[in-house]
């Protein structure tokens, strides 16, 4: 791990980075997460009987749109030109849930990990609220960046979870 956090300066404040010298490269960068429920809440999503609608189709959308949003609210995110932003939502018996993968590509000079992170986290939002009205002890997790590629630091594959 690296000893020196980029976001502060030498005197400890906090700072956007400077990367007009960094190389313009092609960038992914693919964040999951999940949302546990219990099976009759995934009967919902899995029938399509949600009394808000299409859950999955809704926060697919939802998180391409906090892709797009990550440096309005990330204080010290920069703007991105986006490529590409793919959401996908998996019913998921077996957690029970639905489990979430966002993937983000640019072309620049800065990763797009924290779009990742976003993308996720706000599908997984917009899952838990399209189904609160049936169960709001859902629980979202696992959130977490699992592959990152492009720019000087090159790529970063996370391990597998127990």
């Amino acid at each position: 791990m690296s000893g020196k956090l980029t976001h502060f300066d030498a005197g400890g404040q906090a700072h956007m980075v400077d990367v007009s010298d960094k190389a313009v490269t092609s960038r992914i960068a693919v964040a999951e997460c999940h949302v546990r429920m219990q099976p009759e809440t995934l009967a919902l999503v899995t029938t399509g009987d949600a009394r808000k609608g299409d859950v999955l189709g809704v926060a697919r959308l939802a998180g391409i749109m906090g892709a797009k949003k990550t440096a309005e609210l990330i204080p010290l995110c920069h703007p991105l030109p986006i490529t590409k932003v793919t959401v996908d939502l998996t019913p998921d018996a077996d957690l029970p849930g639905v489990r979430i993968e966002a993937t983000v590509k640019t072309t620049g000079q800065t990763g797009v990990e924290m779009e990742a992170l976003t993308a996720a986290s706000t599908a997984a939002l917009t899952v838990y609220d399209m189904l609160k009205a049936a169960e709001k002890s859902m629980e979202i997790g696992g959130l977490r960046v699992v592959l990152k590629d492009g720019g000087k630091s090159g790529r970063y594959e996370a391990g597998a979870r127990a």
